[in-house]
């Protein structure tokens, strides 16, 4: 078997690119949801796209690295990631969002370091992915550990619920993400990754749960995602993260 070498520091290059381009240009399959909503005011603003960033909180850099199996990465992984968040800070004119510590606030000054999230996939090459985060929309995400026996129909509460409450200040209309099982840790990651996706779930029972969840918010959603994981029999975590309608992120594989 052989191993494919991969410095580091092609990962600064990638994340460096793709964090200026993800505040620049909406991905084209949010565009389509957009036209389809119909609101022209934000449809002037993301036909702006490449001259200005789509809004002024360019968020915190959530970098997601789906690495191959069959790839050895020489180097410091997360000092190459905030690199390149340092770099298209200072080379997009982005906005430095993140402070050091959460109580004495104090500013990092190019916007690192980068929420990473690391996935082992078989392969030997690297999706890189960049979605910044605007916490208009993060700070609306919520937690639910429901019991097992709240069903289908506590989930259904409880995205309902969230997503109401998230509407006046999360910038509608926007992507729903639902993070169902794993552990209370676990959840939120589901859900924030699920913004994300592009296609409806794979799964014809969670396929119809996005649909009748969608029908249920179309009047101030673009969507509704779903990813579910295994969890223990004696509960059912279900999180809830938003996307505002400038729904940003930007990949590519090196």
């Amino acid at each position: 078997m052989s191993v494919r070498e991969l410095e580091a520091g092609r990962l600064t290059d990638a994340v460096a690119k793709l964090y200026v381009q993800a505040c620049l240009v909406l991905p084209e399959p949010v565009k389509a949801k957009l036209y389809a909503f119909g609101n022209p005011y934000i449809i002037e603003n993301f036909e702006k796209n490449g001259i200005i960033p789509l809004c002024q909180d360019t968020g915190m850099a959530a970098v997601y690295l789906e690495i191959g199996q069959d790839v050895h990465l020489t180097g410091d992984i997360p000092a190459a990631v905030d690199e390149g968040v340092r770099r298209a800070v200072k080379e997009g004119y982005l906005r430095s969002s993140i402070v050091a510590d959460p109580l004495r606030r104090t500013n990092t000054g190019d916007n690192t370091p980068a929420l990473l999230n690391v996935e082992l996939v078989p392969g030997d090459r690297v999706k890189v992915t960049v979605a910044p985060r605007g916490f208009g929309c993060e700070n609306k995400g919520r937690i639910a550990m429901l019991a097992p026996a709240d069903g289908v129909e506590g989930v259904k509460a409880f995205v309902l619920e969230t997503a109401k409450l998230a509407v006046p200040d999360a910038c509608p209309p926007v992507m729903i993400g639902v993070g169902l099982g794993g552990s209370f840790d676990r959840a939120p990651a589901l859900a924030k990754k699920a913004t994300l996706r592009e296609e409806p779930n794979p799964d014809p029972f969670y396929a119809a749960l996005e649909e009748e969840l969608y029908q249920a918010t179309k009047k101030f959603s673009i969507g509704v995602h779903i990813i579910a994981a295994p969890t223990h029999i004696a509960g059912l975590p279900c999180a809830v993260s938003i996307g505002c309608h400038s729904l940003r992120y930007a990949s590519e594989v090196i």
